[in-house]
């Protein structure tokens, strides 16, 4: 190996890996995309071009076949004039309006192949310019998902790296200790009053209450209280009538 070959190598060795390392697919793919789209209008302006050079010779060929036609018409009218001077003349013309028709002719055979070959190149190039564009995109998309999911990837991560996953079991942890402890206070609690007292307090104070009721029912003589064999007296004060006689709560009509 001769010594430029190997500075050559050690040149590639070193800066080639500097540039790959600076070197965005990301932003590579973007800028192909953006050259692959510029070159679709300087293609449609060389086709342009090959175009009118078709059309200009489609028109020369038609002009040279019109002045084949009039000098042919000339030199017909010359030997029927009996002018063979004028004939000879047109003829001598008519040599070279056949040259110059026979070589627009091929040119334009040539033009005309030209121009349908740039067109099947585009055609090709569009196709294969699809093809790359919607390639670029789907890489694009791709490399988006996946800094998406690398970021979720991240935050997962960093729930135990920062302690979050610790601090949030254990948050949880204590409230449903406290809830547990207030549930079982109330329990508790419960367990301690004597529900069977206080139900037949309740049941005693209703009872006591009904039989105030029919009392007063029997004084005023209201309701049907001959199904009573004996009614509980009424505790309310006694105070005497006018006679001497003591009634309960109040006078009765005399």
């Amino acid at each position: 190996m001769s010594i430029w070959s190997r500075f050559t190598r050690f040149i590639k060795s070193v800066f080639g890996g500097a540039i790959s390392a600076l070197e965005d697919p990301k932003l590579i793919l973007e800028q192909n995309i953006r050259e692959l789209n510029d070159q679709v209008p300087k293609m449609n302006e060389n086709i342009a071009t090959v175009k009118a050079n078709v059309m200009m010779l489609q028109k020369e060929v038609k002009k040279y076949e019109k002045e084949l036609a009039d000098v042919t018409a000339k030199i017909k009218a010359g030997i029927q004039a009996g002018r063979d001077d004028i004939a000879e003349r047109y003829a001598m013309r008519l040599e070279g309006v056949q040259e110059n028709l026979a070589s627009t002719k091929e040119q334009l055979k040539y033009a005309s192949a030209a121009y349908d070959k740039a067109l099947q190149v585009k055609k090709a190039f569009m196709r294969e310019k699809e093809r790359k564009i919607a390639e670029a995109k789907d890489a694009l998309r791709a490399h988006e998902r996946a800094k998406w999911q690398a970021k979720v990837a991240d935050t997962l991560e960093s729930f135990e790296v920062t302690g979050i996953d610790q601090t949030h079991d254990e948050m949880i942890s204590r409230l449903q200790e406290q809830t547990a402890r207030s549930e079982a206070r109330m329990e508790i609690a419960l367990d301690s009053v004597d529900s069977e007292t206080l139900k037949i307090e309740e049941d005693a104070q209703q009872i006591r209450a009904s039989e105030l009721v029919k009392q007063f029912k029997l004084e005023m003589g209201v309701g049907d209280t001959s199904g009573s064999k004996e009614e509980p007296q009424l505790d309310v004060p006694e105070k005497e009538s006018e006679t001497g006689g003591k009634t309960i709560g109040r006078e009765r009509t005399q």
